[in-house]
């Protein structure tokens, strides 16, 4: 018996209203035994000859209505699964070909060094020989890295290949692979001066060390340039950093603010002007940035290293602010959102890149007095099902 899908579940299959899963689906196909026998009018052509094939993107094969629609449900049914419902606003999709820093692999693969994401669920390489989700001056590097890893990337080896763009250019990470002697140690920084690169680091195991960097490393946040240590976390699209700041500054309420979680200060600085800003962050590299670019720049904040899943503030640590940010990593931030709860200030902002342990946090708040205002879905990691948010709550 034929069935249509009605929508798109958290993994990226479709749905049928009797609760079947088809995966490679859109709604208003027709599917019947599990198999496509009708595509509906949101079953687009997948741009990219990789997929499905490639695990950097699931939901190609979906228009932008349906992806949105998703990225809306996602929020939706992880807050449902919690008993809380709220606004949802619409969700901002981020464009193609906009994907700022990738992690990649590399193998040698015969003759070959194959470069690109893993395939969905496995291991196996998927050679690239087309991107429609990296900035094109990231995919235009992989083929000169082919060159470049031939001699030092033995057969049954993996490197990690972590590219960045920052102020300067590419800042280009390679692990899993060894330069011993004069003739490796000079190749890097010629490949790197060739190719225009910010900076090339190399990791054998003890974390990135530079064999390249002509000037300091930088990345514009709100008009102030801060270090970028090797490797440091950064939301991967800059309209979707965008979209994520304006949605905080509505949330945000005028006066102190703590920004928790702070990483490089994309919130401390883009909020600075509604008040005085206090930012935690427990990386060591980050805070380090953050604080010597706030020296710089910005009378208004100050930077403290501290663990917050450790020491997360507490009720008489939050009395001064009139607002707080989260920016959790994936595991969410629930000994902190308790403590929030137990007297937090009137306005939080919640930055999430996962809605289950969001919704998880959210129903602490929420049971501690607050009110889930809005939330904001956003699709920055195009075409995938990994899906970020920004809510207020208020109280």
């Amino acid at each position: 018996m034929s069935e249509q899908i009605i929508r798109i579940a958290a993994r990226g299959d479709g749905i049928t209203a009797s609760g079947k899963f088809v995966s490679g689906t859109a709604p208003g196909d027709t599917v019947d035994n599990g198999k496509i026998v009708a595509k509906g009018p949101h079953h687009q052509d997948p741009p990219c000859r990789h997929f499905p094939q490639c695990g950097g993107c699931q939901l190609q094969h979906l228009d932008d209505e349906s992806y949105a629609a998703f990225c809306e449900d996602r929020v939706r049914y992880a807050l449902m699964q919690k008993d809380l419902e709220t606004t949802i606003r619409p969700a901002y999709l981020s464009p193609p070909r906009s994907r700022r820093r990738a992690s990649l692999k590399a193998a040698r693969i015969g003759k070959r060094i194959a470069i690109g994401f893993s395939e969905s669920r496995s291991h196996r390489i998927v050679d690239m020989t087309e991107c429609h989700i990296l900035r094109p001056e990231l995919f235009a590097l992989i083929d000169a890295l082919r060159g470049l890893l031939g001699g030092p990337l033995d057969m049954g080896r993996t490197a990690a290949i972590q590219m960045t763009m920052v102020d300067q250019g590419i800042d280009l990470t390679i692990a899993g692979v060894e330069a011993d002697g004069l003739e490796a140690a000079e190749a890097l920084p010629a490949f790197a001066e060739k190719y225009g690169l910010a900076r090339l680091s190399l990791d054998e195991g003890l974390g990135p060390e530079p064999r390249f960097e002509p000037r300091p490393v930088t990345i514009t946040l709100s008009g102030n340039a801060v270090a970028f240590p090797s490797g440091n976390f950064l939301q991967a699209t800059e309209d979707c950093e965008a979209a994520l700041l304006a949605a905080a500054r509505d949330a945000a309420g005028q006066g102190p603010l703590l920004d928790l979680f702070a990483g490089l200060g994309t919130f401390s600085f883009g909020l600075a002007d509604k008040g005085e800003v206090t930012a935690a962050e427990a990386d060591r590299n980050a805070i380090l940035s953050l604080m010597a670019a706030a020296k710089r720049t910005s009378s208004s904040i100050s930077a403290q290293h501290r663990d917050l899943y450790r020491n997360p503030y507490q009720a008489d640590e939050l009395a001064p602010y009139a607002t707080v940010v989260l920016d959790p990593p994936r595991s969410g931030a629930q000994a902190q959102c308790e403590t929030l709860a137990q007297g937090g200030p009137a306005n939080i902002a919640y930055v999430s890149c996962n809605p289950d342990t969001f919704a998880r946090d959210a129903q602490v708040l929420v049971a501690g007095g607050y009110q889930l205002a809005w939330v904001q879905p956003v699709g920055q990691f195009r075409w995938s099902t990994h899906v970020e948010l920004c809510a207020a709550f208020c109280r």
